[in-house]
């Protein structure tokens, strides 16, 4: 059997995500990455399918899920980690700074309950931490910019990059939400191009660049350098934060940021369900004129 990490990508259309499964071929352990909850905004209903999808899928292999890592909170879909853990026992981590996001939400929100030291992950990750997946080791990169806690996942020449990057044709994360920076994500994408070219990049989210008829979620290091569209070798900071500030001054929110934001920064935890038996997430709102 190769000694090499085993690796199952799995689509979410509805918000563009990839989730994924790293298993170490020798003990059979294995790791969720950024698993989807899937979310019906209109009907206010919450449903697992994908998650068993996934737990399915480790099932017949007979991998036993230990951890489920996410690469930062998400703002465009609702983690499936909580389903994870009740159902195979794993733990949930994710960077440290996972704090300042926390601090960020909670007056927005106005979540008096929310713990700010993020108590609601089982692990918080330093950046450089080493991380035992059976045999595997997976090294902890704190990437910031898209979020202050963005963390990208490394294992051997494989990085699971979270949002940071995109496929070459379509770019960048955004850097536009509170506690992002177009600067700050410009460096940590150097960080990670910085690495030998024929390191595979595993992503996040795909949405078929302008001529491309099929999703695609893995490139390499070497890839990006010499095309990405956003940040490639040819594209100095300034070019890239000039670029990426324009460019997200363009873009609407994500159409599940309300709930994903709420939901996500308790580690997937909706509130507790009141007397009816129904949970409620909350809407801000602000009113622009009296009159």
């Amino acid at each position: 059997m190769s000694d090499k990490p085993l690796v199952e990508a799995f689509f979410d259309e509805p918000t563009n995500t990839i989730s994924y499964l790293l298993a170490d071929p020798a003990t059979r352990e294995a790791a969720v990455i950024d698993p989807v909850l899937d979310f019906d905004l209109a009907a206010g209903e919450a449903d697992t399918r994908s998650a068993e999808r996934i737990l399915a899928f480790a099932a017949e292999r007979g991998w036993r899920i230990a951890m489920v890592l996410e690469t930062h909170a998400h703002a465009d879909h609702l983690s499936a980690a909580p389903f994870v853990k009740a159902r195979t026992g794993a733990w949930i981590g994710i960077g440290e700074h996972i704090r300042a996001v926390q601090k960020i939400f909670r007056p927005v929100f106005a979540f008096d309950d929310l713990a700010t030291d993020g108590s609601d992950f089982d692990r918080l990750f330093r950046d450089g931490e080493r991380v035992a997946l059976g045999a595997l080791e997976i090294e902890v990169m704190h990437v910031p910019g898209h979020t202050p806690a963005d963390v990208a996942y490394r294992v051997g020449d494989i990085v699971f990059v979270g949002d940071t990057l995109f496929m070459p044709d379509y770019g960048t994360a955004r850097a536009d939400f509170p506690g992002g920076d177009a600067r700050t994500l410009y460096r940590s994408i150097r960080r990670v191009l910085s690495l030998p070219d024929d390191t595979r990049l595993f992503l996040c989210h795909d949405y078929k660049a302008p001529g491309r008829d099929d999703y695609r979620w893995e490139t390499t290091v070497g890839e990006e350098r010499r095309e990405s569209v956003h940040v490639g070798d040819a594209v100095s900071e300034d070019a890239f934060v000039a670029m990426r500030e324009a460019r997200d001054a363009t873009l609407s929110p994500p159409r599940l940021l309300l709930p994903s934001i709420q939901v996500n920064i308790r580690a997937g935890h909706f509130p507790e369900a009141e007397a009816n038996g129904v949970r409620y997430l909350k809407i801000p709102v602000k009113i622009k004129a009296a009159g």
